[in-house]
């Protein structure tokens, strides 16, 4: 008889399948009962691995415990349903699937699944106590207390670009995005340029000052892009932020390089690359037709995952119920169209500002790093 026990040797083999083997070896030529009582384990023990055995030494290897069903586990009818949406659109998270497709499924289970089928989202490493601090202050301040302005370059962009050369698509956007709220506005131009800045802006400000809001309780973020401050040896105020002052609005700069301070429109540059700029475009009038459908979108409709799961207009009634409904109505143009529409009303007025009619001056770089333009 085995001194340690059957079990014990298990424990301790370094490859159980081994013992075993001997096991049912001993068993063919002694019988059942017998092999039992040399190995210390009961006669069915024996009798079960005797009827596994089948020749080969991956016969006499341990089986999964798992259940073989799963009485909650979902139909493939419903499997499909959530590959589909998530293959068109790869980018969403699986709550947003859930929330946006209106998917009935627990946001764990349709996790599961694209996980099982590879389309899972790969999620970059956040610092989770420092957003949520950040998001904890914004979230008491009053609605366009601070405006961030900032351009992207539509380039870079493969998909777009290819639309972009054979449609006379524009290159550059122009995005403002209030803080607070998450309010989104946009513009569209073939060109960087300090005129199509200050057209930017003058259009903001003048739409929310039309709506009840007070422009000089406004401060307007931007950074130090020649769009925005001028040449960076200049030491008078450019013309966006003479603009600015106009409306009483006050124009500050974040620090050279420290594009964090700009997050919030960063992070709709980001969202409008998976959102939108995968769109297709007949010509300019759809462009900017579905332009116009997605920042009403935005604005009126979209959740906000970073802002209490609401959008924009909820979270703006509620810091101020009396600002109307078309506060966040704004449709985007291109801006080469307000400036020849601006040409065309001076001269017939008479009155020609040198500010208003100047050419657009294309901006082909940003500002040196480590320059601080005086302003």
């Amino acid at each position: 008889m085995c001194p340690h026990g059957y079990y014990t040797i298990m424990r301790e083999s370094k490859d159980p399948r081994q013992a075993r083997l001997r096991m049912v070896q001993k068993a063919r030529r002694i019988g059942i009962k017998p092999a039992a009582r040399l190995f210390g384990c009961s006669p069915n023990t024996v009798r079960k691995w005797v009827r596994r055995f089948d020749g080969t030494l991956a016969s006499l290897a341990d089986h999964s415990r798992a259940p073989r069903t799963h009485p909650h586990r979902l139909d493939p009818e419903d499997e499909k349903r959530i590959l589909r949406a998530a293959r068109k659109l790869p980018p969403w998270s699986a709550a947003r699937l859930k929330r946006d497709m209106e998917l009935p499924y627990a946001t764990k289970t349709i996790r599961r699944v694209l996980r099982e089928h590879g389309l899972l989202r790969r999620w970059r490493r956040k610092k989770p106590q420092v957003k949520r601090s950040l998001r904890h202050i914004k979230r008491h301040w009053a609605a366009f207390q601070q405006i961030s302005m900032d351009t992207k370059h539509l380039v870079d962009l493969p998909e777009y670009m290819a639309q972009a050369r054979h449609r006379a698509l524009p290159r550059y956007q122009y995005t403002a995005r209030d803080v607070s709220t998450g309010a989104l506005f946009l513009g569209y131009a073939g060109e960087l340029s300090l005129t199509y800045a200050e057209l930017f802006a003058r259009r903001i400000l003048g739409h929310l000052a039309q709506c009840g809001v007070d422009t000089k309780d406004v401060t307007v973020q931007t950074d130090n892009g020649s769009e925005f401050v001028g040449s960076w040896q200049a030491v008078e105020p450019s013309a966006f932020t003479r603009t600015l002052a106009s409306f009483r609005t006050a124009h500050r700069t974040i620090p050279p390089g420290q594009h964090r301070f700009q997050a919030d429109v960063e992070t709709v540059h980001s969202l409008v690359e998976l959102e939108f700029f995968l769109e297709p475009f007949r010509n300019r009038r759809d462009f900017i037709q579905k332009a116009a459908t997605y920042q009403h979108f935005f604005n009126y409709a979209r959740p906000n995952s970073a802002k209490e799961g609401k959008c924009p207009w909820e979270l703006l009634r509620q810091k101020d119920s009396k600002l109307p409904l078309n506060t966040l109505y704004l449709p985007p143009l291109f801006l080469e169209e307000l400036l020849q529409e601006q040409l065309q009303r001076v001269h017939h007025a008479g009155d020609v500002p040198c500010s208003t009619i100047a050419a657009p001056s294309v901006v082909p770089n940003r500002a040196p790093r480590g320059a601080i333009p005086a302003i």
